[in-house]
């Protein structure tokens, strides 16, 4: 886990959104199965309109998404990183990580991402934008050729860090440095790392987030409910 964010205190009243990022330009997917990839995502300046499913589509105006199968949709329309963790990931592979680097629409700042709780909704800024966190970040072949790093899959599942996928539950714009509250954390407490790394969680807490389908709500699909049945057998 990251070393510069306390666990203990997952969410403090500084946390915010440092950049608001979308694809720059579609790539080579050098590793992946795919011709291009839209992983390249760079700040911009001003609000971003984020919405839900509907006719402008899902997510953030003006971002791609080219694996449709992986990413994007209703319940992986925005993903999250904190800029804390890219910080650690620069000190370990000595290169600077800008933010979006990894891939990420939202980079944070004083929020412990990957410690947010399955569920969990987030009020962000002052327009009506509502987030629910849903999935871990599954590294792919895209993303390690991307990065360049040897081993990199092994590596980023190591760490433990995973960032997370939401869902938008209230449509609404978004820009740098507006505020994220938690205005509802579901009481099963099960987080986005706990469900990260399937093979050390524990499995008396993984049935507590199968138990609590009233309060978790959509936050899990039944592909991810399946992994997670077979896991706590």
């Amino acid at each position: 886990m990251s070393a510069t964010v306390d666990r203990g205190r997952p969410h403090v009243l500084s946390a915010r959104i440092l950049s608001v990022n979308v694809v720059h330009a579609v790539v080579p997917d050098t590793l992946g199965d795919l011709d291009l990839t839209a992983i390249d995502k760079r700040p911009v300046d001003g609000r971003v309109q984020v919405s839900a499913p509907g006719p402008a589509g899902v997510g953030l105006a003006g971002d791609e998404v080219r694996d449709t199968n992986n990413h994007g949709g209703p319940d992986k329309a925005v993903y999250a990183y904190a800029r804390e963790d890219l910080d650690w990931w620069a000190g370990e592979l000595g290169r600077e990580i800008s933010a979006g680097f990894f891939g990420e629409n939202l980079t944070t700042a004083s929020l412990d991402v990957t410690g947010a709780v399955i569920g969990e909704r987030w009020r962000v800024g002052e327009d009506g934008l509502v987030l629910e966190v849903t999935y871990p970040r599954i590294p792919c072949r895209t993303f390690q050729g991307w990065m360049g790093e040897a081993r990199w899959v092994k590596r980023f599942f190591a760490h433990g860090v995973s960032g997370a996928y939401l869902r938008v539950r209230g449509e609404g714009t978004v820009g740098a440095d507006d505020a994220v509250e938690v205005a509802h954390r579901p009481s099963h407490g099960v987080t986005i790392g706990e469900v990260f790394d399937l093979t050390t969680a524990d499995s008396g807490r993984l049935q507590l987030l199968l138990d609590e389908q009233d309060d978790v709500g959509e936050a899990l699909s039944s592909a991810v409910r399946r992994i997670l049945r077979a896991r706590t057998r």
